[in-house]
C-alpha cells in the first residue's frame, strides 16, 4: 500500500514538472515587443525587435550604452560582437522572397539584425542565424550581408526605439531605425516585375489557371511592363482559346493586341482590337477611350468615344467621353456643347458638381483632362 502510494505521488510529481512553464509577463526592463510589416510590390518584410527606450539618458545612448564597433561583451564566445539593434531577444528581418538592401542581393528568408556603429556611419549586418538572443555568440562566418550606411542626426530625440518603412515606391522602401536623436536609413529593393510574374506561374498551374480572366490579367500586367512579351502572348492565347475556359471578349481581345503592338506586330494588333471593339460594352469602350488618352493618342481616343456615342446616345457616361475625346483635340467648343448635354444626366451630385466645373473650364478656353 505504501508502496503504490509512493508510485502515485512520484508520477504526479513527475507530471507537475513536465507541465510547468513560465507566465507571459511584459519584458525585463520595460522593453516594448514590437514588430512592423509592409509589402513592396507582392514581397513582405517583416521586421520583430524590442524597443528600449532612453530613459533620461539623453547623449548617453550612442557611443555609450549602444558600443562602437566590435567588443567583447564578457559573456558567450564571441570577442568581437555588434550591438543587437534593439534589446532583449535579437532583432530579426523576415522577406519573403529575395531581395537587396543597397543594392546587395539577400536571399528570401529570416535573419538576426546587427548594427556595428562608426562615428557617422553604420556596418548593417543580415545573419544567416535568426534565433539568437543578443550577440553574445555572433560569429562573422554566419554573415549574409554586411553593408555600412550614413547615419542622420535628429532635432528632436525619439524615446522609444523603432523601426519605420518610408519613401516607398512600387519596388522599393527606405527602412530606418530610429532612436533617440539618430536615424540608420537604408534601402530594400525588390524585382517587382519579375516577381510578380514568376508569382503568376505559380498561380496559373492551380485553381486560378481554371479561369480565362486570370490568364488575361498575367498577360495585361506583362504588356503594362512591356516584359516577357512572347510568354504574355501565350497566357492571352490561353484566355481565348483555352480548353474549357477561352474567351472571347473585349478585354482578352484587347489585351492579345496590346501585346502585339509590344511586339511591333501592329497589323495582327489592329485585327485583335478591331474584333474587340465589337464585342466591347458602353463601360468597355469608355474605358478603352481614356486608356488612349492617357496614352497621348487623343485622335484614336475620340473615335471610341465617337463609336461609344453612337451606339450608346443621350447617356451620361457616353457624352462625358466627347466631352474628354473633343477637349483633348483642342475642339473646346463642341466638348463644350457636350458638356451641357451631359449635365442634366448626371447620376449624382458629385457627376454634376464635376461636370459644372468642366463647364467653367471649357468656357475659359482649358483643356479639362
Amino acid at each position: 500500500m505504501i508502496r503504490k502510494f509512493c508510485l502515485v505521488s512520484a508520477i504526479t510529481c513527475c507530471g507537475l514538472v513536465a507541465m510547468s512553464q513560465n507566465l507571459t509577463i511584459p519584458p525585463d526592463g520595460g522593453n516594448k515587443k514590437a514588430s512592423i510589416s509592409e509589402r513592396i510590390g507582392i514581397t513582405d518584410v517583416t521586421i520583430h525587435y524590442d524597443r528600449p527606450g532612453v530613459k533620461g539618458r539623453e547623449g548617453k545612448i550612442w557611443n555609450g550604452l549602444v558600443h562602437v564597433g566590435y567588443t567583447d561583451l564578457g559573456f558567450g564566445t564571441s570577442k568581437a560582437a555588434p550591438w543587437r539593434a534593439g534589446a532583449n531577444e535579437n532583432t530579426t528581418f523576415t522577406f519573403s522572397t529575395d531581395v537587396k538592401i543597397e543594392g546587395q542581393p539577400v536571399k528570401a528568408g529570416t535573419y538576426d539584425f546587427f548594427v556595428a556603429m562608426g562615428n557617422n556611419d553604420a556596418t548593417l549586418i543580415f545573419s544567416n542565424t535568426s534565433t539568437s538572443w543578443g550577440s553574445f555568440f555572433y560569429d562573422q562566418k554566419d554573415d549574409a550581408l554586411r553593408v555600412t550606411v550614413k547615419t542622420i542626426p535628429l532635432n528632436e530625440s525619439v524615446e522609444r526605439l523603432k523601426y519605420e518603412f518610408m519613401d516607398e515606391t512600387e519596388n522599393s522602401a527606405v527602412v530606418a531605425l530610429i532612436w533617440e536623436k539618430l536615424k540608420i536609413p537604408f534601402k530594400v529593393e525588390v524585382d517587382y516585375v519579375q516577381t510578380q510574374l514568376a508569382s503568376f506561374r505559380r498561380e496559373l498551374r492551380n485553381s486560378a489557371g481554371f479561369e480565362s480572366n486570370t490568364w488575361q490579367q498575367a498577360a495585361q500586367f506583362a504588356a503594362d511592363h512591356n516584359s516577357n512579351l512572347d510568354e504574355a502572348l501565350q497566357w492571352s492565347d490561353y484566355s481565348l482559346n483555352g480548353q474549357f475556359i477561352g474567351q472571347k471578349n473585349f478585354k482578352n481581345l484587347s489585351t492579345r493586341a496590346a501585346i502585339l503592338n509590344k511586339m511591333g506586330k501592329t497589323t495582327d494588333a489592329e485585327a485583335a482590337m478591331k474584333e474587340a471593339m465589337t464585342l466591347a460594352s458602353m463601360q468597355d469602350l469608355q474605358q478603352y477611350g481614356r486608356q488612349l488618352l492617357n496614352e497621348k493618342k487623343p485622335k484614336e481616343a475620340l473615335e471610341v468615344f465617337k463609336m461609344n456615342a453612337q451606339k450608346n446616345p443621350n447617356v451620361f457616361v457616353t457624352d462625358m467621353g466627347l466631352v474628354r475625346g473633343y477637349s483633348a483635340n483642342g475642339d473646346y467648343k463642341t466638348a463644350l456643347k457636350y458638356a451641357q448635354l451631359a449635365e442634366p444626366l448626371a447620376p449624382n451630385k458629385a457627376n454634376k458638381d464635376a461636370v459644372d466645373n468642366m463647364i467653367k473650364k471649357l468656357e475659359e478656353g482649358k483643356d479639362v483632362n
